[in-house]
């Protein structure tokens, strides 16, 4: 069968065995090799589906994916703002700012909670690297569980009624501004294009320029992971046979920050020692829908009682979601 990257992993052989002389059998050969295969290789990635999504961005405008979400109802609005959030292309530095839009805008604060959590979790990009590194069935299972979980987080947080609990400058936007906004709003329908080419090109050049660093150091530490740590001690730790891996592996993941093409060589790594799927996946959300700037931007605009429900909601969901993605991967 073609190995679409193949050349990748012939030049990182190339490398270890010649340029450092390093067998590639031994710790620090597997190590070399899994980095200087996995940088260009993920990069690579990232910058053509960037390029893909942010060729159609342009069809999908923040003011016309909230315009979408006014006035739906509870559920259903949930549902929509999920799904929306899964194929729209808005990483979490630009999920916070539309959350405020979207509040501001008069989407209910559930559905918006419905977004945000589904937009970092589950984006196109996530999609794309997880197909590309793990398979269809492990795609599709992460999505559904994904958007599920955004679903159910945002439809409880929406029941419970907590918009006194959000700063209240956002009311106050709200009173202020949407004349203006209706007026101010363009639209994108005559965009040619090869002007909406140039818009992905600048997007994933963009992307490229912000995360490229977290990639290199996810792969970095993916790589030792794979070069270094034991087999065995991830069984005993983090495997299948611990009843609380899933648990230690989001209570892990939660402080740390990262982006979707940082974590996943990490996650590559770890599911090569053996660890379940269902829990590198678990520590997987966990670092994208809880990244620590995510938290920090929004506790500009939610009280603590709030942010501390929001946190604690979608790690209860992350942890509920590691289980039964293990169960349902070893049925």
């Amino acid at each position: 069968m073609f190995d679409l990257f193949y050349p990748f992993d012939w030049l990182s052989t190339q490398i270890v065995t010649k340029l450092f002389g390093v067998n590639i059998e031994f710790p620090l050969g597997s190590s070399l090799h899994f980095f200087f295969y996995d940088v260009p290789k993920v990069l690579t990635l990232l910058v053509v589906i960037s390029f893909i999504i942010g060729t159609f961005q342009s069809l999908l405008a923040p003011e016309k994916v909230r315009a979408f979400l006014e006035g739906k109802r509870k559920l259903t609005g949930n549902i929509l703002a999920a799904m929306l959030g899964a194929i729209t292309p808005f990483c979490s530095c630009s999920a916070v700012p539309l959350f405020i839009g979207f509040l501001k805008g008069g989407v209910p604060l559930g559905i918006t909670f419905s977004y945000l959590i589904s937009a970092p979790m589950v984006d196109a990009v996530a999609v794309f690297l997880l197909l590309a590194l793990f398979g269809l069935k492990v795609t599709l299972i992460y999505v559904i569980f994904g958007i599920t979980l955004a679903v159910i987080a945002g439809y409880i947080l929406g029941v419970l009624k907590l918009e006194k609990w959000v700063e209240p400058f956002i009311w106050e936007l709200r009173k202020q501004a949407p004349q203006n906004e209706n007026n101010e709003v363009i639209e994108n329908e005559f965009i040619s294009w090869e002007e909406r080419m140039k818009i992905g090109w600048f997007q994933s050049y963009e992307i490229l320029k912000s995360v490229w660093l977290y990639v290199v150091i996810g792969i970095a530490l993916g790589a030792a992971i794979h070069g270094y740590v034991p087999t065995d001690f991830i069984t005993q730790y983090i495997g299948k046979d611990n009843p609380f891996s899933v648990l230690v592996a989001v209570l892990v993941g939660v402080p740390l920050y990262t982006n979707i093409a940082g974590v996943l060589p990490i996650a590559s790594a770890l599911v090569d020692k053996g660890m379940p799927m269902g829990t590198v996946l678990a520590f997987t959300m966990a670092v994208t829908a809880l990244s620590l700037p995510q938290m920090i931007i929004l506790k500009k605009v939610l009280r603590p009682k709030l942010l501390s429900i929001f946190i604690g909601l979608t790690t209860l969901g992350i942890i509920t979601v590691g289980y039964l993605f293990n169960a349902i991967l070893t049925v």
